[in-house]
């Protein structure tokens, strides 16, 4: 089993827009809110860019910026791996729509931000950040492949790394094909070794078959039918372990690919 450390947090949702507000949900020691919040506004973009900024920016933005805050780390020297499914299916649904029509009247600006990386691209300018960046996508198996791949950098080059995954609802011709519902994004700073503000340890390791648990709060479960929902297990179990202050140890799998899973124990520290 290889070790890291998880030293920051960060999800969002429209009932759960933050971390100090989903984990007690999650965790089942607080109601569901009815309220729905609007996306979220990344104080690191200009007001002019956050206004312009599609959903899906925002978001990775969002919660990039909270487990960032929260680990103590520097985001400016962080390699960053961002993950989404689909990336922006709105902006798709706009250009194709456009193209079939016409394509001289598409906006250059939309395009801009359709592209997969667009968010990573807007965190490292924001951040400053000069180290890699990798935007990725594995259709059902995102998440796990982006964990895999944020695991893998930080054992391998023995830094910190922040790891991004977001996915939004599709629209239009798009969202009869599509299945994706609603916004969410969730993110976490793993890194090599313990620090003072290390809040959980993760040991992890490769194989063949994953076992791959049911959410169990009903909050996760209302969040099931956004493509990125598979991720909702692990924030599940790091809500767990916060809440309940839990010191014994969780067992998760997640898909990272078609024969392939990653096996997790997870450890809250005190």
């Amino acid at each position: 089993m290889n070790d890291v450390f998880i030293d920051g947090v960060g999800f969002w949702a429209e009932q759960m827009p933050g971390w100090a507000t989903a984990a007690p949900v999650l965790a089942g020691v607080a109601p569901l809110s009815t309220e729905r919040a609007r996306r979220p506004g990344p104080q690191r973009l200009a007001p002019a860019e956050r206004r312009r900024a599609p959903d899906t920016v925002c978001l990775a933005m969002q919660v990039a910026d909270e487990a960032v805050a929260a680990s103590g780390h520097d985001g400016a020297a962080l390699p960053c791996v961002f993950a989404s499914t689909h990336g922006d299916l709105p902006l798709t649904d706009y250009m194709c729509d456009v193209v079939a029509g016409d394509a001289g009247v598409l906006s250059p600006t939309r395009f801009h931000n359709s592209v997969h990386n667009a968010p990573a691209g807007y965190w490292t300018i924001a951040a400053g950040a000069r180290q890699a960046s990798t935007a990725l996508t594995a259709f059902e198996y995102t998440f796990g492949a982006g964990l895999l791949e944020a695991l893998v950098q930080c054992a391998a080059d023995q830094q910190p790394v922040l790891f991004v995954a977001y996915d939004v609802g599709a629209t239009g011709a798009l969202a009869e094909v599509t299945r994706s519902k609603g916004m969410l994004a969730a993110a976490v700073v793993l890194a090599p070794v313990r620090s003072a503000g290390s809040l959980h340890q993760l040991q992890w390791q490769t194989a063949r078959q994953a076992q791959i648990p049911a959410p169990v709060s009903a909050a996760a479960a209302a969040l099931q039918d956004n493509a990125i929902a598979p991720c909702l297990p692990f924030f599940e179990a790091l809500a767990e372990r916060s809440c309940h202050n839990d010191c014994g140890t969780q067992h998760i799998e997640v898909a990272a690919g078609l024969n392939l899973a990653l096996q997790l124990t997870l450890q809250a520290i005190q």
